[in-house]
């Protein structure tokens, strides 16, 4: 089995169809390090950064129940069916990946209709979840725009939910100085709202002027 990896602008790249995933995940140095996951051959380079990717075999949303930011159970499958849907594994005590990326999707977010804007969906899924209680993840993201979710709870089904999207996450550790080392993907997943799977990947970096050119698609199910 085969499958097309297309890079924007125009590339494509051929990779096995379990290689797909592996690839992405090959970009996910943020915050803390680049966490270790299963490694694509060395004829399959990791995208670029700030690059757009097309999956040819989009990925299905895992199931996923977590608490959300306002301390209610949040069923990902049932609460997002048929929405267009962001979603992104961080943390609120990131320094410098994590904040970027919510404020760019935010900006984009704002350059569209209202109408628009009330039919996406942004969520965040803590990948530190003894810190990110979610009054904190609340007032977080709350920074950036009142709507954006935040999800936390149980690690394990957070790691095997990201995992599944090609998306590396390790268990946070607490360091002997006191600080703590938090290991995970910075890729933003797009999920379509016309079957509820993941066509698009961007990639740490992705500007703001990107996403803007796409989420309009992306909200009509034509990306």
């Amino acid at each position: 089995m085969r499958a097309l990896l297309h890079a924007s602008p125009r590339t494509a790249v051929p990779v096995r169809a379990a290689l797909v995933v592996a690839a992405v995940s090959l970009t996910a140095a943020a915050c803390g390090g680049t966490p270790s996951a299963s490694r694509p051959d060395a004829a399959t380079p990791p995208p670029p950064s700030g690059t757009a990717i097309r999956l040819d075999r989009p990925l299905p949303k895992p199931g996923l129940t977590l608490t959300d930011d306002q301390g209610r159970t949040f069923d990902l499958v049932k609460r997002t069916a048929g929405k267009p849907v962001l979603m992104y594994f961080g943390y609120t005590h990131c320094p410098d990946v994590c904040p970027t990326t919510m404020a760019d999707i935010a900006n984009a977010v704002k350059k569209l209709p209202q109408a628009e804007q009330r039919k996406l969906q942004v969520i965040f899924v803590t990948t530190d979840p003894g810190r990110d209680t979610p009054k904190r993840l609340h007032r977080w993201l709350a920074a950036f725009d009142t709507r954006f979710t935040g999800l936390s709870g149980d690690f394990d089904a957070t790691q095997k939910a990201a995992r599944s999207l090609g998306i590396a996450v390790e268990k946070p550790r607490k360091n002997a100085d006191g600080s703590y080392t938090v290991n995970h993907g910075a890729q933003v997943l797009a999920f379509s709202p016309a079957d509820d799977k993941v066509h698009m990947i961007y990639t740490s970096g992705t500007t703001s002027r990107q996403y803007s050119a796409d989420l309009p698609k992306i909200i009509k199910g034509a990306l």
